[in-house]
């Protein structure tokens, strides 16, 4: 759908959801006001421009079609420390456009084929579009990191217009910062990790927390509370329960993107294997098989190219070796270890129990 198409009430963004409501219609109304801001947002920066070359569409599809979790993350930090506020919520929106700069670009590094079960931009953005020439692959590429780089500035231009007091943001920028330098880091590392050259599950972890879990969870946590002036003990629970949700999301992607269907991931089953990824399932499988299956496994790895019969017998094999039951555990351990850090006081009863209603939605997503 193009941003030009959806709906903005202006009437929504001089109210801000507070966790009293209950939390299935905090999230939802949280989520529909996101939405709405970064629809305003887009028409303000004049997005509509550029519907000749499809970009509304790739926008909508990438900024505007998830599920908003930094976003909801970002604003209950926010709620942990003060009341509700359409300008924190505006501030949260953001982060949305530096997740559509995030996914963007990594779907032109892993040449991936479809983004919440749609075309990946850079496919999208290289056919032709109403009527106009075919473009080459490299075009839609090109176009894709272009778009990527328009999202970053858009992301902070959104945050520093979004109402929040100098003061406020001042406490913010440091953090803002060094989440977005973390995440290319780790995005970079990424690139690296290649499950031929059997890494070790530790610097795997390493590589997940960086690239996605704290980008997820904790950094949005303390970017809200930091802009709330959240007091130093807020700050280290939020810190440790966004650790190690974040973790704990990134290992039920990793089950998802071996095990899991297309219709839940919205991309192919067959990406995480069919790439070499180094993920945590494929580690834990290469320590835990036996000798045998170990051997198999390699060898299939090894190939440049596995076909489907390949991709199967490897999830075969990941199976049998018991690493699917192994990731189950830690994420399990994680998540108790995360609700425990949210009992230290530092917390009121609603951001609490919205805090573990998040964990449960992160971790406990379906194969």
């Amino acid at each position: 759908m193009p941003v030009s198409a959806l709906s903005f009430d202006p009437a929504r963004t001089s109210s801000a959801p507070g966790l009293a409501m209950g939390f299935e219609r905090w999230r939802a109304d949280t989520r529909a006001l996101v939405l709405d801001e970064l629809t305003e947002f887009l028409r303000r920066v004049r997005v509509a421009e550029l519907r000749a070359t499809g970009v509304d569409d790739v926008l909508a599809q990438y900024a505007l079609g998830g599920k908003c979790l930094r976003s909801t993350f970002m604003y209950l930090g926010w709620l942990c420390a003060a009341e509700p506020d359409p300008a924190a919520l505006r501030a949260s929106a953001s982060l949305e456009l530096l997740h559509a700069f995030a996914l963007l670009q990594d779907d032109v590094m892993d040449a991936a084929v479809l983004r919440r079960g749609s075309a990946a931009a850079h496919l999208r953005l290289a056919v032709p579009h109403r009527g106009g020439p075919a473009a080459p692959p490299r075009f839609g590429e090109s176009a894709a990191i272009l778009l990527g780089d328009m999202c970053l500035v858009w992301a902070e231009q959104m945050l520093r217009d979004s109402g929040a007091g100098t003061d406020e943001l001042a406490r913010l920028w440091p953090r803002y910062d060094a989440m977005r330098v973390e995440l290319a880091m780790g995005q970079l590392a990424d690139l690296a990790n290649d499950a031929r050259e059997r890494p070790a599950l530790d610097t795997v972890l390493d590589i997940a927390r960086a690239k996605s879990g704290n980008y997820t969870v904790r950094r949005p946590l303390e970017l809200g509370a930091a802009l709330a002036g959240a007091t130093g003990s807020t700050l280290k629970a939020l810190g440790h329960y966004g650790t190690r949700i974040g973790e704990a999301f990134q290992l039920r992607d990793d089950l998802l993107g071996i095990f899991g269907a297309a219709s839940i991931t919205g991309k192919p089953q067959d990406s995480d294997l069919g790439q070499h990824k180094a993920t945590s399932v494929v580690v834990a499988a290469l320590d835990m098989a036996d000798a045998t299956a170990r051997r198999e496994l390699c060898e299939l790895l090894d190939r440049p190219e596995l076909d489907a019969a390949a991709i199967e017998r490897c999830r075969t094999l990941i199976a049998a070796s018991g690493a699917a039951e192994r990731i189950e555990a830690m994420i399990a351990d994680r998540v108790t270890d995360a609700l425990r850090a949210l009992r230290t006081g530092a917390l009121g009863p609603e951001p609490r129990h919205a805090l573990e209603q998040m964990a449960l939605l992160c971790t406990a997503r379906q194969l």
